[in-house]
This record gives structure tokens, sequence and C-alpha cells, in this order.
């Protein structure tokens, strides 16, 4: 089972990317009255860019480190890993009118994922379920609610109003 840790660690690090960075970006559109259409059209544009980005970055990141053999792989598995979490934080926004209503959708979504994941990861690989859950929960959680207030502030400090 060892010789799978490059995917896990791979996976990781586009579930966690898109998690963050699309829940950073939704939150922020939400919060600054974007239209449902917006908040889709904005997400879908950045998770293809961003996934696509990812792919690359890993594939170049595992060249340059001396794996690649593998290097293709991984940085598709991040990329598909990255675009899937990202799509799946947007259907709410698809389904539900209310913004407000869709991002506590998303939300839930988002810790599902990472529920998910770490299930899977720990069933395969043995790891401990809960502690990973929630340290992973947790670095999410942080790193979005900064990226939000980073947003929140550059919005007063500009006087942008969407």
């Amino acid at each position: 089972m060892k010789k799978q840790e490059p995917v896990w660690a791979s996976l990781v690090l586009g579930m966690h990317d898109a998690l963050v960075s699309t829940l950073g970006l939704i939150t922020g559109l939400v919060f600054a009255n974007a239209t449902q259409y917006i908040i889709v059209l904005t997400g879908l544009i950045a998770a293809a860019s961003a996934g696509l980005s990812m792919t690359a970055s890993e594939y170049l990141s595992q060249k340059a480190g001396g794996n690649s053999r593998n290097a293709l792989w991984r940085g598709i598995m991040t990329g598909v890993a990255y675009m899937f979490s990202a799509f799946m934080l947007l259907v709410p926004f698809i389904f539900i009118e209310n913004s407000f209503i869709a991002i506590t959708m998303t939300f839930v979504v988002g810790v599902s994922i990472i529920f998910m994941f770490n299930y899977l990861r720990s069933v395969l690989m043995g790891v401990r379920l809960w502690p990973s859950f929630i340290e992973m929960l947790i670095i999410c959680a942080i790193v979005t609610f900064v990226a939000f207030a980073i947003g929140e502030c550059a919005k007063i400090f500009f006087g942008i109003v969407i």
C-alpha cells in the first residue's frame, strides 16, 4: 500500500487547495452581494483555470524533484481533485437561488468532501480517521477565514462594492 502514497499526496494537494481557494472566492462573492449567476460563472472559470494550473504545477514540481516517472500521473490527479472539489462546492449555487442558503450548503459539501477523503484514506491506508479529518478541517477553516478576512479588508480599504 505504501506505493499509493504519492497519489494520496497529490489528491490532498488538489482537494485542499480547491476547498480553500474556492470557498474563499465563493464566500467573498456572496458577501459582496454577487448574483447566483456571477458566483457560478466566476467559480467555474476559477475552477478550470486553477485546476489546469495545479496540474501543470504538480507535474513540473515532480519533474524538478526527480520524479519523472510519475510526474504526469501526479499532475493529473492533483488537477482532477482540484476541479472535482471546486465543482462540488458550486453545485448548491446551481440549484439554490438564495446565496446565503447556498453558501451554507456549500460549507456542508466542503466538510463532506474532507470527511469522505479522510474516510477513504483511513480504510485504504490504515490512517486514523478522526485526527486526520479534524486536522484537515481546522486547517481548511483557518485558511478560508483568513482569505475571506483579507478580501473584506481589501473591499473596505479600496471602497469596492459589487
